[in-house]
């Protein structure tokens, strides 16, 4: 099929309904989950097939709304996006529109990446300034400096950012921060830029090594991916290729935070250990145990787990995307736990609907204290964003009686198949439409 979504991602049936997911206190948890391709990962495999001419595939790829969207934006700007079950073929033509409009853009933040393709083939590129996750600032000055560094010259109007450049060239940069986000843009238009870039104080995440290696196959010369020193010799053309999404670090997560509160034993097929060795350590302190194996994750959790304390750090330290399950976790853990943010401002938004649901969390400044309890209660809640709707329903399984959470396409932006695969394992779980008009 084209780039066209299944009924179920949209968020509204257009009449006053609106697509929820309803929980009610699930007893252990046994089975099997394939875990799928990361998310964070495709989306930027799909905006580097503008590097090259020619039709890619991409297998592993998770059936979530982000990915439709990053399809509806390449379409846009004039690629062919087909999708089928787990794949997704893309042909990129000779030319292509080099505008990422807002009423796409504004819908997902990691539309974003394909700026530096865009520059490192067309040598221009108008891109509306990002939307997605509404969790606090994340500006792109990273992305436009280090693009810069390598010739690109920029302007801003009517809120979109517009570059240009005659030919990029290889530049010596050092990150502020290592931004996922500016290391994959700029990798992607060092590959094509003329002469040796070095980027210093780069992202580490497993997503970078997995574009890394995709662009490797498509005839760059990239080293140091996985490393906090990318070597990039810039060659004068590429090739279309198929590749295998690495699998997604943040659904394994989930599960084994789903696990943690309904307790039980579950197997994550696909999931890999070494993605994720700091979580996996945090989570062994807290009592669960965890067998890894080449083929995935066997996780077991006997019963209620003890609390610790927790911090966020760039890769490989715990991702700020696990915070919110850790916070759900943690919330019916034994004992007091604290969780410090370290890397984005204003990511707690999710703890107020936690509260509703009886959970004793406080907030100070970027800490959040919690208090674990026996038993949550179930409520009505709503999902701000992918990881807080995740954290909500981690919440719910052990929860009495029943619970809401509203605005399910959040959750349907980052998990292929949620209500299938969590009854797999045990858990009372369906999508209901409710009428926000009563």
């Amino acid at each position: 099929m084209k780039n066209e979504a299944p009924q179920q991602h949209d968020g509204s049936d257009g009449a006053g309904g609106y697509s929820s997911f309803r929980i009610r206190n699930s007893g252990p948890l046994e089975g099997t989950v394939r875990i799928q391709g990361a998310k964070n990962s495709v989306l930027k495999l799909m905006a580097a097939t503008l590097l090259a001419e020619g039709t890619f595939r991409i297998d592993n790829v998770p059936d979530i709304t982000d990915v439709y969207t990053m399809g509806e934006l390449l379409s846009s700007m004039g690629l062919t996006v087909t999708h089928g079950a787990g794949t997704v073929d893309i042909v990129c033509p000779a030319e292509c529109s080099t505008v990422a409009p807002y009423e796409i853009v504004g819908r997902i933040r990691a539309s974003i990446v394909v700026l530096g393709p865009l520059l490192a083939r067309f040598g221009e590129a108008t891109v509306a300034l990002p939307g997605g996750d509404n969790f606090g600032s994340r500006p792109i000055d990273m992305h436009l400096r280090g693009l810069e560094a390598m010739g690109a010259e920029f302007e801003t109007e009517h809120g979109d950012v517009i570059g240009r450049v005659d030919n990029l060239v290889g530049a010596d940069i050092l990150l502020d921060f290592p931004s996922v986000g500016a290391t994959e843009n700029l990798m992607m238009a060092a590959v094509r830029a003329k002469g040796i870039t070095v980027i210093d104080n780069v992202a580490r995440e497993p997503e970078i090594s997995d574009l890394a290696e995709m662009l490797n196959k498509m005839g760059a010369k990239i080293s140091g991916a996985g490393t906090s020193t990318l070597t990039i010799e810039g060659v004068d053309s590429l090739h279309a290729v198929d590749h295998t999404v690495v699998s997604d670090r943040l659904e394994s997560a989930t599960y084994m935070a789903a696990l943690a509160s309904a307790h039980g034993e579950i197997r994550l097929d696909g999931a890999r250990a070494h993605h994720m060795e700091m979580l996996l350590a945090k989570l062994r302190s807290m009592g669960m145990t965890i067998t890894p194996d080449d083929e995935g994750i066997t996780a077991v959790v006997p019963g209620r787990l003890t609390s610790v304390d927790v911090s966020t750090l760039p890769y490989p330290g715990i991702a700020t995307d696990y915070k919110p399950l850790i916070v759900a976790m943690l919330t019916l853990s034994e004992g007091v736990g604290i969780v410090t943010e370290n890397l984005y401002a204003g990511r707690f938004a999710y703890v107020s609907e936690l509260t509703r649901m009886g959970a004793s969390v406080r907030i100070d400044g970027h800490h959040a204290v919690v208090k674990g309890s026996e038993q949550l209660s179930g409520a009505r809640v709503k999902a701000h964003d992918i990881r807080a709707g995740a954290c909500l329903m981690v919440a719910a399984l052990s929860a009495e009686g029943e619970t809401i959470i509203s605005d399910a396409h959040h959750i349907d932006r980052g998990y292929t198949n949620f209500v299938g695969k969590l009854q797999g394992i045990g858990v009372d779980i369906e999508r209901v439409e409710v009428d926000r008009r009563r």
